[in-house]
């Protein structure tokens, strides 16, 4: 890894280590955008060409039913697990519920912002090599809380058609109502486009390799009329530990981002996905006192015994460490750089948590892993990555959520308000908007004129 001094550096060499490994966009969206129109046009047949073509695997049913299949057997220890996850990930996002109120600006105009569930959603949970059953949790435990009707969970079938046992478990658990057995561009088309068997949905969540992602971006600017969660990028972690952090510890946090590879559905068995050889970590060293060769060597050590070391040492080549004079400029920097995943592993931790402004997840002390964020503490692990966290926020319940306002006048509102809404509308020249307030004031001043 590059090693960087933060005082021996100009303020346009700092924001230059801002910069995230260069995703070409441009051939992805030339390679993805004809298979976006032709699951538009073909539907189910186009998802289930394409599934066979990239995934080999024939299906002749490609939605399921969640309330029809059969429970899953999981061992008791497995099943125990995601249990828990599952209560954890409910409370925390349960917590989230707005407490709607009216607001009576005036005597007569009350106001409110009520909050809606949007009606149809689609998950996307990457497989193939990789299981992950803890992003149907993510996804699906706030989209139960909040109320969605219809929950379209897309996934790459097992080389037998089948759905992985885990993430129908959680799938079960919390609420999805239908599976689509298909992943990559042709599983987002799916979703959006809606096919005879799939529904359509109005907005898609999740993480995915970069053709994925593709799909998403390119569908949000469609006619297929939907939303997405948030931009996504590799993986990454920024790392600030300080003389009193355990170097054991600091390698494990820094390789759990390099070696955490989701693998989906992919295009012609190209395995470049999220979490791999672009994903970048970052170490800022804040202050004096720590040990770096024991760090580094404790992350060659790590990566030998891991597996995929491979992709980490590709990684490695994107990251970084960074020295800062103490936890101010260790901080500032943090912000600069706005990471995915931010662990503060420092002495009394907790007292810099106000100092934080750009992350999508943080890590406060030595005994909290990324880890436990990315599985049960309660946190959601669908983060904006790329830097992103600088105008994004990660998933949440109201990522599932839309909301509307409300107000309501009586007449002694209109009264009183009435004036200052026709000066303003003829100081903007839209004479309509004054008209359809005169006129209702000419009709209560009629009202109170009394006959002669």
């Amino acid at each position: 890894m590059k090693s960087y001094r933060l005082s021996e550096l100009s303020q346009a060499e700092v924001n230059s280590l801002k910069a995230r490994p260069r995703i070409d966009f441009s051939s992805i969206f030339d390679m993805v955008r004809p298979i976006v129109e032709d699951v538009r046009s073909r539907g189910d047949a186009a998802v289930r060409d394409y599934t066979t073509r990239f995934d080999k695997v024939d299906l002749d049913k490609l939605i399921e039913n969640v309330a029809e299949l059969p429970d899953p057997e999981l061992d008791s220890s497995v099943k125990e697990a995601f249990d828990v996850a599952y209560d954890n990930i409910f409370a925390f996002h349960a917590a989230q519920k707005s407490v709607e109120k009216y607001v009576e600006n005036m005597k007569g105009v009350k106001c409110k912002r009520v909050a809606r569930s949007i009606a149809s959603v689609g998950l996307y949970v990457p497989g193939g090599t990789a299981v992950l059953p803890s992003t149907a949790l993510m996804l699906s435990i706030p989209a139960q809380i909040a109320g969605c009707k219809t929950v379209v969970l897309a996934t790459p079938p097992g080389q037998d058609g089948s759905i992985c046992k885990e993430v129908l478990y959680c799938a079960k658990k919390a609420g999805v109502t239908n599976i689509l057995k298909a992943g990559g561009a042709q599983a987002i088309a799916a979703m959006a486009w809606g096919t005879t068997s799939c529904p359509k949905v109005e907005k898609i969540f999740g993480p995915g390799n970069q053709y994925v992602t593709a799909a998403k971006m390119i569908l949000q600017n469609s006619e297929a009329m939907i939303s997405i969660d948030m931009p996504a990028g590799p993986s990454e972690v920024l790392v600030i530990a300080d003389k009193h952090a355990n170097p054991v510890h600091i390698a494990a946090d820094l390789l759990s981002q390099l070696l955490r590879k989701v693998i989906g559905s992919v295009l012609d068995g190209d395995l470049e996905a999220e979490h791999g050889p672009d994903s970048q970590v970052v170490l800022v060293i804040a202050g004096d006192g720590v040990d770096l060769r024991a760090i580094e060597e404790e992350i060659s050590k790590q990566c030998q015994s891991l597996p995929r070391g491979e992709f980490a040492s590709k990684a490695l080549s994107h990251s970084f460490t960074v020295f800062a004079r103490d936890m101010v400029e260790a901080i500032s920097f943090s912000n600069l750089y706005a990471p995915e995943h931010l662990i503060i592993n420092v002495k009394d931790a907790e007292k810099w948590e106000n100092f934080i402004e750009n992350a999508g997840s943080v890590f406060l002390g030595p005994w909290t892993p990324e880890s436990v964020g990315d599985y049960a503490s309660g946190t959601n692990h669908v983060l904006p990555t790329y830097g992103y966290a600088r105008m994004y926020g990660g998933v949440s319940l109201d990522s599932f959520m839309k909301y509307m306002t409300v107000q309501s006048l009586t007449e002694e509102g209109l009264r009183k308000l009435g004036p200052y809404v026709e000066a303003m509308a003829e100081v903007e020249g839209l004479e309509a908007h004054k008209r359809a307030v005169t006129l209702r004031l000419q009709d209560i001043e009629a009202r109170q004129v009394p006959l002669v």
